[in-house]
Formats: structure tokens, sequence, C-alpha cells
């Protein structure tokens, strides 16, 4: 399967296209530029469509989105970059700024949903194009950002007007892609076998993985699971590996505290019910147990919660979402004991659209503190 690049790697593209048809002041036929991805350490080459000189102190350049064999929305998304000569009142060599399509976080002040990668990527394919003295100012604009947003779960993480340029790495892996079960399986199979007592993490998508080594997991330590974890940690049992952390979106995760062992909604959705028994479990009263039935999202469901603690002192989301981890540790280990007749240890930890954990088991404490 072929592999592609990540939605930053094309925004960086268009953008040096355009500051070097800036630095000539004239449009250039300009077929495809250099970038340097970082993480890996490679420079490949970017196909440019279009170039041009659109103000005396103002250039544009258009690339289209490249996954690769990839069932990704972005496809062949066209990724405008606008770069321009500062002013005097810049005090950043180089400002990126999040123009339409871009999604805003709107958690973070609508901050423009520009994350870590994607701003080093930026300065470090663009910083050394610029003299000491020259400063500029980077508007990137997806015109298509703002529809393809709505198919995705970019709100329920707070980005909300558009698509985010987010990622850890300049390869596009395709995840969604069913064949893709096969290199996750590959990637195990080479990380169960390399006899390390450190636990492994099963990490559900890009904002798992993320948050993960932002708390100090190291990458080789992490696997990027998409929806198929049951044939994950099933194999993980055959493997023989000792210890599991489980690292998700509270919405993705607590789907295996329900016996769901893939979580993509198209195949099964139990998240309210699941959250609702949790709850009764817990002991919260059943006039709020109806209020949970109002809600619409898991989101909702812990918004809501949240709101009962702050007005009652009470603490209902520790109690109900450490239920649910352990839980989730619970079922996991059997589960995998039922595919495999191995015992491995599970931990978890779950976080909201905010990145903020919002419960880590007690197995899964213990393995953060051996990871980190």
């Amino acid at each position: 399967m072929r592999s592609g690049y990540t939605l930053p790697v094309f925004a960086t593209a268009s953008a040096i296209a355009a500051l070097q048809c800036l630095q000539q002041a004239t449009t250039a036929n300009k077929s495809a530029v250099t970038v340097d991805l970082i993480t890996p350490p490679a420079r490949v080459e970017i196909a440019i469509e279009q170039v041009a000189l659109i103000q005396p102190q103002m250039a544009l350049a258009i690339s289209h989105s490249d996954p690769g064999d990839n069932l990704d929305l972005t496809r062949e998304t066209p990724v405008w970059a606008v770069v321009e000569w500062a002013d005097s009142t810049q005090v950043e060599t180089i400002a990126l700024v999040g123009g339409e399509g871009v999604g805003k976080q709107s958690n973070l002040e609508n901050l423009p949903a520009i994350y870590s990668y994607a701003r080093q990527l930026f300065w470090a394919n663009l910083a050394p194009l610029l003299t000491p003295a020259q400063k500029i100012k980077v508007t990137i604009i997806l015109p298509e950002g703002r529809v393809l947003a709505t198919r995705t779960s970019n709100a329920a993480f707070g980005v909300v007007e558009g698509l985010s340029l987010l990622g850890t790495t300049g390869i596009s892996q395709p995840l969604s892609a069913p064949g893709q079960l096969e290199a996750c399986l590959a990637e195990l199979r080479l990380r169960g076998g390399d006899g390390e007592i450190l636990p492994l993490v099963f990490c559900i998508g890009e904002n798992g993985l993320d948050l993960a080594q932002q708390m100090g997991v190291k990458r080789e330590r992490i696997i990027k699971t998409a929806n198929w974890l049951g044939p994950l940690l099933a194999e993980a049992g055959l493997l023989g590996v000792p210890k599991l952390l489980l690292f998700g979106y509270h919405g993705k995760l607590i789907k295996l505290a329900g016996g769901i062992f893939h979580t993509h909604h198209h195949l099964a959705d139990g998240r309210l019910e699941i959250l609702v028994a949790a709850a009764a479990r817990m002991g919260l009263p059943a006039a709020r147990l109806a209020g949970l039935f109002d809600c619409e999202t898991a989101e909702g469901v812990l918004k809501y919660l949240h709101e009962i603690d702050v007005a009652e002192g009470s603490e209902w989301v520790t109690k109900i979402y450490g239920y649910l981890t352990d839980r989730i540790d619970n079922r996991s280990q059997t589960y995998i004991y039922s595919q495999s007749q191995q015992s491995v240890s599970v931990g978890s930890v779950v976080f909201d659209r905010t990145r903020q954990v919002i419960a880590t088991s007690p197995t899964g404490k213990t393995f953060l503190t051996q990871l980190c």
C-alpha cells in the first residue's frame, strides 16, 4: 500500500513556493518544491499546481493533498498558502495565520488549529530561505475545509469551522484502509517480540498519539491502532506481550467497557448506554440519569456530569470514569484471554476533547510511571 503525506506537508510546500515567488518578485513556473519532513528525517518533492505574485508584497501558491492509499476525506483537497512581507508591527520572523477552512480551537480562544508538528515544519523549511532582515506572514487557506470538517469528529475535540493541521509525522499511513490492519499487526509483532518489559501503548488515533508523547511516552513504545482494537488485543496475547496501556479519547475507549472491541461508529455504538449504565452502577440519582439520556454525545454527558459536580460539590466524573477505566481494563483482559488463552495486564487512560486526561485506571497509573 502506498503511503502519502499529511496535510501540514502540503501547507508547508505551498508556503515554500509562495515565498520563493515573493522573493523573486515575479510569477514563475514552479511545478514542485522540496520539503524537509523532519519526522521522519527525509526530504521529499511535493507537486505545486499553481503559484502567482498577486500583489507586489504578496504571493499565492496551491498544492493538492495526497494521503496515499488511505480512505482520507482530504484527498485532492486544495491547500493554499498566501505569503506576504510582514509589516513593522510584527515581532515574529514567521507569523502563521489560519485562514478560511482552517479550524479554530474553541476551547483555546479560537486559536488556529495548527499544531506543534505543523509549526515545526513551517519554521524548519521557511526560516532558512529568509535573510536576517526578512519577516513574513503566512496564511493557510483550505477552501473546502469548512465543508469537509462536518464529516469529521473535529468538533468533539473543540475544533470548529474547519480542519486541523495535525500530525506528528510527515508520512500519512493508510490507517483507515482495511489492508492497513495487517501493517498494524506486523508492527505489533515486531514490537511485541522485542523482549522489553515496559508496557506497549495502544493509541486510538492521532490525538492520543500526540498527547501520549507530550506526557513523555517514547514513540517506540506506541502503536497507533485506529479502530481495530479487537484483533490487536488478541494478537498481543498470542505474542505474550506482558503489559498494555490503552490510551484514547473517552468517546472511543469507553466502548470497550461495554464489550465493543471495534470502535468505529459504523460498526457499533453504545456509548450513551454504557455511560448511563456506569452512572447507575455508581449511584447517580434517577432524576440525573434521566438527564443523561437527553445528551446527544459522550462529550455532552461529560459536560453534564461536570455541571452537576460544580453545582453540588460532588465527584461524579471521578467516580463514573474511574469505574469505566476499571471496566475497560477488565473487559480487555478477559477478551485477550478468551482469544489467546494468555494473561495480559491492561491499564487505560481516557481524555476529553480538550486533551485533558479524565481518568486513569490504577494499572494505567503504574504503567505511566514506568513509561514516563
